[in-house]
């Protein structure tokens, strides 16, 4: 593959019962893990002019992340999300209208993506997904979907539009359930002629099948203590893409992929701003070489 890693869609604060606020916004966390892991990803996404952006735009320069596509919108506030849990699995509260639903044509233009990845939630608005559209258009190597159907922000049929031009998809058991009735993941890839489908089981870990038949499954090693399970799946996406961009074995992508997300289950929320974090995952798959 020639040219970056595209990541579209929202970047937010999460804002917790104890008061705490934290960076979040599935594409936001796939970007920032992608850039710990040395990939430069680019990051078109939208805030508000408002001290919440600039607190986005300042984190982002901290971590050495091209914020060069990070634009600013002069009416709408920059996007936040209450967090609240129930039985230990999060819930969310999304405001709306927010900054990141008027993405508007990126600062580089709309070329340069050999791998373009985008969830459901940004691109509920016209003016994001019209963007994202165009980013398409320019053919990506590769499309990687996320769906997140979060209530009442999506329409089955506009995200199985989604998944008819993505190449790769991930989404959980019950969202498999809520696009294609049965669940039926290989006849779902069949259909839409994926190239592959993640499917995601919570702490019992995540499947993978491929257009060329594999059907791998994985699930979480040892008795890792949880803290909280926010940004598991972007931890878990963001490491799929790494193996897809760099061609590693599906087996192992999918591996790796399981025991990053175990790990950041672990941590207080969807990023972490500490290197040493990520220190032995570079390490072990030798990214440094």
């Amino acid at each position: 593959m020639s040219g970056r890693l595209c990541i579209f869609g929202e970047v937010l604060f999460d804002h917790f019962p104890d008061g705490r606020r934290v960076l979040g916004g599935a594409p936001f966390n796939v970007a920032w893990h992608l850039q710990a892991f040395g990939q430069a990803p680019r990051l078109i996404s939208r805030v508000g002019a408002d001290p919440e952006g600039e607190a986005i735009r300042e984190a982002m320069r901290e971590w050495g992340m091209d914020h060069r596509d990070l634009q600013r919108d002069g009416q709408l506030p920059t996007g936040r999300v209450a967090v609240r849990f129930v039985d230990g699995e999060p819930a969310y509260e999304i405001v709306a209208p927010c900054a990141y639903d008027r993405i508007e044509a990126p600062h580089q233009g709309t070329a340069g993506c050999r791998l373009l990845y985008h969830g459901s939630l940004a691109l509920r608005d016209e003016a994001s997904r019209h963007t994202a559209s165009r980013i398409m258009a320019c053919r990506p190597e590769m499309i990687f979907l996320d769906v997140n159907l979060r209530p009442p922000w999506w329409q089955r049929e506009a995200v199985l539009a989604l998944v008819q031009r993505a190449d790769w998809v991930k989404l959980n058991g019950e969202e498999l359930q809520q696009l294609y009735p049965g669940g039926d993941a290989a006849a779902f890839l069949a259909e839409y002629r994926l190239r592959g489908l993640l499917l995601t089981h919570g702490a019992q870990g995540a499947e993978l099948l491929s257009a060329a038949g594999e059907h791998l499954t994985t699930r979480p090693q040892g008795q890792a203590a949880v803290v909280d399970t926010v940004g598991a799946g972007d931890a878990f996406a963001a490491v799929m893409i790494l193996g897809l961009a760099n061609n590693w074995p599906l087996a192992l992508t999918l591996q790796r992929a399981q025991g990053f997300a175990s790990a950041l289950v672990g941590q207080r929320g969807a990023t972490v701003a500490d290197p040493g974090f990520y220190r032995p995952f570079i390490d072990d798959w030798q990214l440094n070489q």
